[in-house]
């Protein structure tokens, strides 16, 4: 297999994202921003995804839809703030929510409650995004390609399947979002995996 090629579940992500009527425009959107690193992702992600297996034709209502990037040269809230108004302008029925990724470190532990190291790169964000299956995102360039960034594969989020990501979220965090969330009531083929 050639590594240059991008494989299936890839392409199937792919070709979700372009023929979807609310992920392709905010990819359009946030491409708009012009920003050098940057993906949609976690969340809606995994809902265009699961929606699609389960043969949705509403798309499930989204809490956010993430955009992160990562600029480690203006890690001012506000820089955000700004980023989030220009897509709410763009989009105003989408529940925008911006996110630096070069920044975590300065709230994650107000927030989460320990501490972490700096991330050195928007592929290390979405590696530690909370569960494999949202350990996804996905970038629209000039030529309108699209980036595939999923450090952990997609397997588990074409199987449907929840499994804590250690990398950043303890035990007791995965288990509260597990039950807020209540993934089998919208998506009944999903699996979580128990801790």
């Amino acid at each position: 297999m050639n590594p240059s090629l991008p494989n299936e579940l890839e392409q199937r992500l792919c070709e979700l994202a372009r023929a979807s009527s609310w992920f392709a425009p905010a990819l359009k959107a946030a491409r708009g921003l012009g920003l050098s690193s940057w993906c949609l992702g976690a969340g809606a992600v995994r809902n265009l995804v699961w929606d699609a297996l389960h043969g949705y034709t509403t798309p499930t209502q989204l809490a956010d839809l993430d955009l992160a990037y990562f600029d480690a040269s203006d890690l001012r809230p506000e820089r955000d703030a700004e980023l989030q108004r220009r897509l709410c302008e763009a989009m105003p029925r989408t529940p925008w929510e911006v996110t630096n990724q070069a920044a975590v470190h300065h709230w994650f532990e107000a927030h989460f409650g320990h501490a972490v190291e700096p991330l050195q790169s928007l592929h290390e964000a979405v590696a530690s995004w909370p569960e494999y299956a949202t350990a996804v995102g996905l970038c629209l360039h000039a030529d309108d390609s699209i980036e595939v960034i999923a450090p952990h594969g997609l397997e588990d989020l074409f199987n449907c399947v929840i499994r804590r990501n250690p990398a950043r979220v303890s035990i007791d965090t995965y288990r509260m979002r597990v039950a807020q969330k209540k993934y089998a009531l919208r998506w009944p083929r999903v699996t979580v995996v128990a801790l």
